[in-house]
């Protein structure tokens, strides 16, 4: 519970006040009582002094010598006489304590005689007897005529209501006290409520902005000091927020460009690991077979040096795209039909060597707006594709045809095999992704058709793919020149 604030602050000004309380209560007490104390000596005093002077001129009066036998003689006068002076009830006694007389014996019984000893020993004593607002005092004091001891005069002296006027003032100033007292502790409780409250709210605020949250905000209609911290404690936050939201651009842009250049460094080694599989696979049969087929010779060695130069030309283009980002040259016009062709030859060796076939049917005049060496990229990874992931001696179907509108040109690839889920569909063309083939490639990081689409994108085509009852086809639509021709065999 002391834990908080609030509780610190209640608990400490409830201790200070009753502290504070019970001093003032006991300190007026005190004084009062004392100032009481005052009063009954003083009227005590004047008591002596006026009875001393009545015994005195009892004595002259009638001639008595310092005897204590004529002070035994007058004491019943004496006493009737100060009893009516004083308006207080007296007892007389000898000087060895006997009582001669007295007005009200009762007054005097079951009650301390310390002040009646003290008095046959030659002193003046009083004892006060006080019961709530009742109070009484027994006054004893030896009578001395000339030097002599002759008796002892003791007085019973009613002073109830200087008590009762005592304990009316005490009961006023105890409610007095006790309502500004309340009043105090009223207002200080409503002070440190004043201020722990919003103390408790930016607490539980800071703990929120721990947690992450930073769209919470303090909102005080106040123009002190907690109203001040309250909006500086807004700013902080907000200035954090910002912060924060620039770190977590600057760490998506690096994130991007870090798998920016890695996607660079992947498309590079997959750009170039196609091209050299098939200029070392006719290089291989050449060196085989030497110039007995002279006409297959003159084909392997006629592409061999194509692909060399296309390859040579790609390592150019990317160095130069690395080191500077060029932007992609202008669209020519491309026979892509003929590029296809020439694509499929040059991807038959592979094709026999997973002991499949490509057949090609296509249509005449499909001209294109376009980058040759890309497209060739993008019929290359997509025979590449059917190729690897088509069942054993599958037969790989590509035809190149116009679409119904003859407004753009159409490139469809359909290969049996593995059927893909939806899951995989969904994808197959984002960079990395090779999903659980079961004849996937040793050495594919899964760039392929990630490269596909980006091609077709920069095109300004459009590429879908579907797979169903063990087969699956690749669509390609790129715009076309608006001409029609014939379909023809190959």
């Amino acid at each position: 519970m002391l834990r908080t604030l609030r509780a610190k602050f209640v608990i400490g000004f409830f201790l200070i006040f009753c502290l504070s309380f019970l001093v003032l209560n006991v300190t007026l007490k005190e004084y009062i009582r004392s100032s009481n104390r005052d009063m009954i000596t003083s009227d005590l005093v004047e008591l002596k002094n006026n009875s001393n002077v009545y015994v005195l001129q009892a004595f002259l009066i009638n001639h008595f010598t310092n005897n204590d036998l004529y002070f035994g003689q007058m004491a019943e006068e004496m006493v009737w006489d100060l009893h009516r002076a004083t308006s207080s009830d007296v007892s007389a006694y000898t000087v060895d304590g006997i009582l001669l007389y007295s007005t009200d014996v009762t007054m005097f019984a079951g009650r301390s005689n310390e002040d009646l000893k003290l008095a046959l020993g030659g002193k003046t004593a009083y004892t006060i007897t006080y019961e709530g607002s009742t109070g009484s005092v027994l006054y004893s004091y030896p009578v001395v005529i000339d030097g002599v001891k002759v008796g002892i005069l003791r007085f019973a002296k009613d002073f109830s209501s200087l008590y009762e006027q005592t304990e009316r003032i005490l009961n006023i100033l105890f409610y007095l006290a006790l309502a500004i007292f309340l009043t105090a502790f009223l207002f200080s409780y409503m002070l440190s409520r004043h201020i722990t409250i919003p103390l408790v709210k930016m607490t539980d605020a800071s703990t929120e902005v721990i947690r992450g949250n930073l769209n919470i905000r303090l909102k005080f209609r106040r123009k002190d000091e907690i109203g001040r911290l309250a909006e500086n404690f807004n700013d902080m936050i907000g200035r954090i927020d910002s912060q924060i939201a620039m770190i977590a651009r600057d760490r998506d842009r690096l994130k991007a460009l870090n798998e920016q250049e890695k996607r660079f460094f992947d498309n590079v080694t997959h750009e170039l690991k196609t091209p050299l599989t098939s200029i070392l696979g006719y290089a291989e049969i050449i060196r085989e077979n030497g110039e007995s087929d002279r006409v297959f010779f003159d084909k392997g060695m006629t592409h061999i040096v194509d692909e060399s130069r296309r390859l040579h030309g790609m390592v150019l283009n990317l160095l130069e795209v690395s080191h500077r980002n060029a932007v992609m040259d202008e669209a020519t016009l491309v026979d892509t039909g003929t590029l296809l062709r020439d694509v499929c030859d040059s991807m038959e060796i592979r094709a026999k060597r997973y002991k499949k076939r490509i057949v090609l049917e296509l249509e005449n005049g499909l001209v294109a707006f376009g980058q040759a060496d890309r497209l060739r990229q993008l019929f290359i990874n997509l025979l590449d594709n059917a190729i690897k992931y088509s069942a054993p001696m599958a037969e790989i179907s590509v035809i190149g045809d116009r679409t119904t509108k003859a407004e753009s040109i159409r490139f469809t690839f359909r290969n049996p095999g593995e059927t893909l889920s939806p899951e995989q569909i969904a994808s197959v063309f984002e960079p990395f992704y090779s999903g659980d083939r079961k004849f996937k490639e040793e050495g594919s990081v899964g760039l392929g058709l990630s490269i596909v689409k980006s091609i077709v994108d920069d095109h300004g085509g459009m590429i879908r793919l579907e797979s169903n009852e063990g087969c699956t086809t690749v669509c390609v639509e790129l715009p076309g020149d608006g001409k029609k021709g014939e379909i023809n065999d190959a």
